[in-house]
């Protein structure tokens, strides 16, 4: 649009469009109980605090958290506990998977004033691809990268230089938001996008390492995905810094 100095707003997926730790938590608790049913000889909370020091040292998107679980609680793998546990979190990550409020209404404006859209995401390809599908918005973005798209995890800036590339867009018209200051604002920055901090979403402290690593200061931060708005209206308006929107 003539006249703007923004053109392209990239998203972080998980805790910035939607609440992916509160849908994670709630499939770990409903497989811990199928779990039990099936024979588990452990209570609730020791179990749900096992699966999680796993995701915290092979991640957050690890695959086998349940085989490694059993091998570690009862020392070999039991079919019929590890189905109960597949299948109880599979129902209840589907039915749990919902958007951060005002996101929809947001993405709807953007693409009514004609920003270009992207997500740039570590999570698998395919599980972002369900997680999009899922929320209705598989058609809503120009460009969906994934770790498997671009090789790099953030905050390496390749991903975003990817997306910015692809999209014809220079770093210094395009936003990054994000929920993970170590990832999504330093990656962000790095490639020299404007950075907003979604600190509503900012959930993956008490499950990820921490760094030694400086915290990194974002250009703008966000307790609602509503503010995105008025961001971007004080960037267009040529205030390139704007600490609390």
């Amino acid at each position: 649009m003539a006249g703007r100095l923004i053109d392209a707003v990239i998203f972080d997926l998980d805790n910035t469009l939607t609440d992916f730790m509160r849908a994670k938590e709630r499939s770990i608790t409903e497989a811990v109980d199928a779990m039990i049913d099936a024979g588990l000889p452990m209570g609730r909370g020791e179990a749900v605090d096992g699966l999680f020091a796993i995701y915290k040292d092979r991640g957050i998107e690890y695959q086998k958290v349940f085989n490694i679980f059993l091998e570690q609680t009862i020392g070999r793998m039991d079919d019929r506990i590890l189905a109960a546990a597949v299948v109880a979190y599979r129902r209840a990550r589907d039915s749990s998977l919902v958007l951060y409020p005002h996101c929809q209404l947001v993405l709807n404006r953007l693409l009514k004033q004609g920003y270009k859209l992207a997500v740039v995401s570590d999570a698998p390809r395919f599980e972002a691809w369900l997680r999009l599908t899922a929320l209705g918005l598989q058609h809503t973005f120009d460009l969906v990268l994934t770790f498997d798209d671009t090789g790099a995890h953030k905050p390496d800036p390749k991903p975003f230089r990817m997306a910015l590339e692809q999209m014809g867009v220079p770093p210094e018209r395009a936003v990054i938001m994000g929920d993970w200051r170590e990832r999504d604002i330093l990656g962000g920055r790095n490639a020299g996008l404007h950075t907003v901090y979604a600190r509503y979403g900012d959930q993956y402290s008490k499950y990820a390492t921490k760094s030694d690593e400086p915290t990194p200061e974002p250009d703008f931060v966000a307790e609602d995905m509503m503010q995105l708005l008025e961001i971007l209206d004080k960037l267009n308006a040529g205030k390139p810094e704007g600490g609390r929107a």
